[in-house]
């Protein structure tokens, strides 16, 4: 093997390790996801097995066609907005990648062995030797965390799950809790074993008094796992829906999975969501009935909640008619740990909206309504009946629902008919059910968000609102 052929080899495999290790990264790091739930099989044709055909079948031009794949992978990066974060996990296997390819080839060249059948070979060796480490090593990590929590007896550990309104609850709960209490809440979305494991690790506080997690899910027994690590001594069960119906099939299973959470040695409340279960469990109590009187306008909430024998009256900046669902749960967490309805009053009225969950923001003459994180079909909904209250133009840029039913996205339509004079449609996944049936006044088709900001920019006017419905990335 020559050194043209040894160093096209090392650049073929690290490019394809490239493309694997960002499929793995999107969806947390499941080889079977990648392989048979990814949104974009195409690219799998495209950036992974067409170019092993290549590289077999014209072995005298490979040089030429490793120069055409570098381009179109470079092509295929440069366009996505979801890139790769180069962690101290993304950094092991590249490394890794690139010794045992240098090996393998090194071992080719010395022993005279046909160089082409050391491509496939490093790409396993090296997904089976990072995963075997990362397992050796989340273990590791793991039990230090769980050693940590334990230990900290003066620390109440308060859990959220839910099909949506997760990380809503979170940050509400932590905000009305926080003038009382010393609280950390885990950042953004983290919701998986593995980041709330590093989260314990490496950012938890130790003067903290209240930790504020949720758990979100894919497989049975995932909730359960994070049940079984951070030993809640309160959970939330929110509203159940079909999101990710396609990993559960049935919404019992889902709901079975949720439940999950209240499986902790250390549990001392569990408030449940009524439309999940009415199974009696002497530590659980139902929500969902006690708001009344809800006014939900651009400007914020306001409504009524029974709060043990008492009504009180509650005014936030929050927006949305669903966030009282959230707010009810969030309510009752600080009641049960002590706070007095004198100091929840006080605390919902200075809430903060979460960041890109039905976000108002005033900028350019136009109000934005950022419901990126959003992905289900009740807020989404209410967004939208959000917009009808404007006497401007009505603007949405959605995906639709990802990882739900076709049903429910007809539903979706529908609502945008009714209300939405403009609908730019991003992506490629529910193209061509929105393209067929959607009637508003202009519809945009945008394959990805590349070109987004310019379209928003020649379309939109001071005086419109615009509500940016699920963010989803391109790679959905």
């Amino acid at each position: 093997m020559d050194i043209l052929a040894f160093s096209s080899n090392l650049i073929f495999v690290m490019a394809l390790g490239f493309y694997l290790i960002t499929n793995l990264q999107w969806y947390d790091y499941k080889i079977e996801r990648v392989v048979l739930k990814h949104h974009k099989p195409l690219w799998h044709f495209g950036l992974f097995i067409l170019p092993f055909i290549l590289y077999y079948a014209v072995p005298d031009y490979f040089i030429y066609i490793l120069g055409l794949y570098l381009v179109a992978l470079s092509a295929w990066y440069y366009r996505l907005d979801k890139k790769l974060v180069f962690t101290w996990r993304v950094k092991r296997f590249l490394i890794l990648l690139f010794v045992v390819t240098f090996f393998l080839d090194m071992l080719s060249t010395i022993k005279g062995l046909d160089g082409y059948s050391f491509v496939f070979l490093p790409l396993l060796l090296t997904y089976l030797g990072s995963k075997g480490a990362e397992n050796y090593m989340f273990m590791a990590y793991k039990k230090e965390a769980h050693k940590k929590l334990l230990a900290r007896k003066n620390l109440k550990v308060v859990c959220v799950t839910g099909s949506y309104g997760k990380t809503s609850m979170k940050n509400f709960i932590a905000q009305l809790l926080s003038p009382k209490y010393k609280v950390y809440a885990t950042p953004r979305s983290v919701n998986t074993i593995a980041g709330l494991v590093r989260d314990v690790n490496m950012d938890l506080p130790d003067d903290t008094e209240v930790y504020v997690c949720e758990a979100g899910a894919r497989l049975r027994g995932d909730i359960y796992t994070i049940a079984q690590f951070v030993q809640p001594h309160i959970a939330v069960v929110g509203k159940v829906g079909p999101q990710h119906l396609e990993y559960f099939k049935t919404i019992e299973n889902i709901q079975r999975t949720k439940l999950e959470i209240i499986q902790s040695d250390r549990l001392e409340k569990a408030f449940v969501h009524n439309g999940v279960t009415q199974e009696k469990h002497d530590k659980v109590e139902f929500f969902g009935d006690a708001v009344s009187s809800v006014e939900a306008t651009l400007d914020g909430l306001s409504f009524e909640m029974r709060l043990h024998d008492e009504q009180i009256h509650l005014k936030t900046k929050i927006l949305g008619g669903f966030n009282t669902i959230n707010l009810e749960a969030s309510i009752l967490v600080a009641d049960a740990l002590g706070m007095s309805s004198e100091e929840i009053v006080t605390g919902v009225s200075k809430l903060e909206s979460v960041e890109h969950r039905l976000q108002r923001i005033d900028a350019g003459g136009k109000i934005i309504l950022d419901d990126g994180y959003n992905g289900n079909i009740d807020g989404m909904l209410e967004g939208i009946r959000l917009l009808s209250l404007h006497s401007g133009r009505k603007v949405i840029v959605t995906p639709g629902l990802v990882e739900s039913t076709e049903a429910l996205n007809l539903e979706l339509i529908e609502a945008i008919n009714k209300v939405c004079d403009i609908a730019i449609i991003t992506g490629q996944l529910n193209a061509d059910l929105f393209d067929k049936n959607l009637s508003v006044g202009e519809k945009i088709m945008l394959s990805d968000k590349s070109q987004l900001t310019k379209v928003l920019g020649e379309r939109t006017l001071a005086g419109d609102i615009i509500l940016f419905a699920n963010d989803a990335p391109n790679f959905i």
